[in-house]
């Protein structure tokens, strides 16, 4: 571990053994609210009404920190206890193999997704309680529910689910067969194959990323978006000779084409 003292934050540079730890599992389920994920790092924003949380956590931190190096807790604590308003960065050091997080979405209706993880794990559940937060309705150890009524509601899950990769775990969902029909109600009388269900409709949350538009968006939305990517994307567009960004645009252009025939085919 290796901890430094910024001028705007206290950064920590830590194994992902550490980062398992009950004392800082316990700390991140408490700030869930407060936190930034970056890539192989997570920021947390100070936070007041949490402020024993962080005091108890800098201890911890002083006491495993001071055990490695061998020197005076109580005066490293001291400098932290300087930074105790600033928040605090922690960094992923090692390079491990990504380990799989199962999460699982069943949409009850129009209006209310539940999000449960197959087992506990205090990053993504952060992760997700963090980009959801104004829309959640109901916590439990393992599941949320969320109130998707609203567009925007539905638009900031959309998002959320878009990242898979999460300091070093991977995210996999699935979804009940009927996730899209409930949700989407251009999708009521689109018949998803049981066994392939997951992928499906990971492809067709995929197509609308492409097509840069809202799942379950209007058919002339889709057609209008389509029409403004393609003049942007087409191949005729860049310099031939810069080969790189030729093979770029031209494959950019195939996904455009096959999202909208795909999405054409559902709507």
């Amino acid at each position: 571990m290796e901890i430094v003292l910024q001028n705007n934050m206290i950064l920590i540079r830590t194994d992902f053994k550490t980062l398992k730890s009950d004392w800082m599992t316990h700390f991140l389920s408490r700030h869930a609210q407060d936190m930034l994920f970056l890539p192989k790092a997570v920021l947390i924003f100070d936070n007041e009404m949490h402020r024993e949380d962080k005091e108890a956590f800098l201890e911890d931190l002083s006491f495993e920190y001071a055990s490695q190096n061998e020197f005076s807790e109580k005066f490293f604590l001291r400098s932290l206890r300087r930074y105790i308003t600033q928040p605090i960065k922690i960094e992923l050091l090692d390079q491990q193999e990504q380990e799989v997080v199962g999460v699982e979405l069943i949409a009850h209706d129009a209006n209310t997704v539940e999000i449960s993880m197959y087992a506990p794990n205090s990053w993504v559940f952060s992760y997700l309680h963090s980009q959801l937060d104004i829309y959640i309705t109901s916590v439990s150890a393992t599941s949320l529910i969320v109130d998707v009524s609203e567009m925007k509601a539905k638009s900031r899950l959309e998002r959320a689910l878009n990242k898979r990769h999460l300091l070093h775990y991977e995210i996999q969902y699935r979804y009940d067969q009927f996730f899209m029909q409930r949700l989407y109600s251009d999708y009521a009388g689109f018949d998803f194959d049981d066994n392939n269900v997951h992928e499906e409709i990971d492809d067709m949350r995929n197509y609308y990323t492409v097509l840069e538009c809202q799942i379950g968006a209007s058919q002339d939305a889709l057609k209008k978006s389509y029409k403004k990517l393609v003049r942007v994307y087409h191949p005729d567009m860049v310099h031939q000779d810069n080969t790189d960004l030729v093979h770029h645009y031209t494959q950019k252009f195939q996904l455009l084409q096959e999202a909208y025939t795909a999405l054409r085919i559902v709507s």
